[in-house]
């Protein structure tokens, strides 16, 4: 790499930032504590899966009807820095406070919980659209593409790190001898669920140290003087704008309306796949963490695996398949349970069919194969998705289109876990939850039948540095979880 492709310092700054977020949403809202929310403080499974929907419902709808106009306003404000400082501010006490959900209840109550978590789920989106508005301006439009996969890189390298340093340090020496510590860190007590608790203040000062950086060395833009409610209305005028651009493209709106569905789905695959597991598989923190190190290296090849179909299948092809493919898996998956696999094959439980320490039986083998086997297909289902856009939209309207693409993903974060929280509470299982997505996803799969183009000839396209830099100012679509 020559000197003038060189990050600048600013842009490796920005960066960090969001591979500092990114431990949150793994640790936290997948694999280890809400799992423990649902689980061991609620109490019931069913009833913990409802409480976790809810507040993603809540936190949601509140980001589907307030992030947008942010997005579409923060060019007019100008400077970031002080609105992204406040909103950082308030994430990292808030996180680090749900240390205190006790399993006995003498701290956080079950409420409180919930709407703690609805906030900082609020304000991470918030945080998103700021951060990603400071990408061209830290990196420039030729490196902005460099920032954005140092950043996705960063946020896996990290969040794998610490999954595998809380295993080592806290989980492992409660549960096997060998190469860990006597005895969990710090004195932490597995029999107070310490060990699953400690995530949230370490994603805290993850988030917080990371941050640092950004505010000292990541260039802002200039204060435009404009107020916050002239700017917001002036956004709003823009995004009316961008929708009349959907009038004589009807292939980009089928495609637009059927990623709102199916992506939404995906997603509400990857933020309750901890939970499900804890409460149907019975996995405590030790398996749930193994369980989240190996999805999240698995992640990473199915960006590999989007483009390699992309490339020799043509993007519409390779979203259908990735689509159809997770679907499947998702019906699969629901069949396994600690004594079932498929629905209708009994087998005797608890019976080991190796020695290692953890995944002994046929069921959660089977179980951790389905599951890896979805994190790659809706990882590379992310990446075709994208590249579908460039070949159904003119050169010259990208870039509006994928602020169109990001809208439409913020605009239904709430769907998923309101089918969550409604097939939950009506059946009193796990199971139809999940089902609730799978049928989510088909219907997405299904407005993709009526999108014509979208082969493996190229009619419209933009370089990556302008995707990312068209796409800079809009709440990304995509939860950090991505690879």
């Amino acid at each position: 790499m020559g000197a003038r492709d060189r990050l600048p310092i600013g842009a490796l700054a920005w960066s960090l930032f969001e591979g500092a977020r990114n431990p949150f949403v793994v640790l936290v809202t997948i694999y280890v504590f809400m799992p423990y929310f649902s689980s061991v403080v609620v109490g019931d499974p069913v009833r913990g899966q409802q409480a976790v929907a809810t507040y993603g419902q809540w936190s949601g709808l509140i980001v589907a009807l307030s992030a947008p106009f942010l997005g579409a306003a923060v060019d007019r404000i100008g400077r970031r820095k002080p609105m992204l400082l406040l909103v950082t501010g308030l994430m990292v006490p808030l996180i680090w406070s749900l240390w205190w959900t006790r399993a006995d209840h003498r701290g956080l109550s079950v409420g409180a919980v919930i709407v703690i978590a609805a906030a900082i789920n609020i304000l991470f989106a918030y945080s998103e659209v700021l951060h990603n508005s400071m990408l061209v301006g830290a990196a420039g439009v030729r490196r902005a593409h460099s920032a954005s996969g140092l950043a996705l890189a960063l946020g896996n390298l990290i969040s794998v790190s610490v999954l595998v340093f809380v295993l080592w340090a806290f989980v492992l020496p409660a549960a096997i001898p060998g190469f860990v510590p006597h005895h969990p860190l710090f004195g932490l007590d597995p029999r107070q669920h310490e060990p699953s608790r400690i995530v949230a203040p370490i994603a805290a000062v993850i988030l917080a140290l990371g941050a640092l950086p950004l505010f000292f060395l990541t260039p802002d833009a200039p204060s435009t003087g404009l107020p916050l409610g002239q700017a917001l209305a002036e956004g709003a005028r823009s995004m009316r704008t961008m929708l009349s651009h959907l009038k004589g493209r009807r292939d980009a709106t089928v495609f637009l309306l059927s990623r709102m569905l199916y992506i939404d789905a995906m997603t509400g695959v990857l933020l309750f796949s901890g939970v499900y597991a804890a409460g149907v598989m019975h996995w405590a923190v030790l398996q749930l963490l193994a369980y989240g190190v190996l999805l999240s290296v698995l992640a990473v090849a199915g960006g590999f695996l989007g483009g390699v179909m992309d490339h020799r299948l043509g993007p519409k092809r390779a979203v259908q398949i990735e689509i159809g493919i997770t679907a499947i898996g998702l019906l699969a998956l629901i069949g396994i349970a600690p004594d079932r696999i498929f629905y209708l094959w009994h087998v005797a439980q608890a019976r080991p069919v190796w020695n290692g320490p953890m995944f002994r039986t046929a069921p959660e083998l089977v179980y951790l194969a389905l599951a890896a086997g979805l994190s790659i297909f809706i990882t590379a289902s992310y990446a075709s998705s994208r590249t579908l856009l460039t070949r159904l939209t003119p050169p010259e309207e990208t870039g509006t289109f994928f602020g169109l693409y990001a809208l439409s993903g913020t605009a239904t974060l709430w769907i998923g876990s309101a089918l969550v929280l409604l097939a939950t509470r009506l059946t009193h299982t796990q199971q139809a939850g999940f089902l609730a997505l799978a049928v989510l996803m088909t219907l997405g799969f299904i407005g993709l039948l009526f999108v014509r183009g979208g082969g493996r000839t190229i009619t419209a396209t933009l370089q990556p540095e302008e995707i990312e830099a068209a796409a800079s100012t809009w709440t990304s679509p995509v939860p950090s979880t991505r690879p």
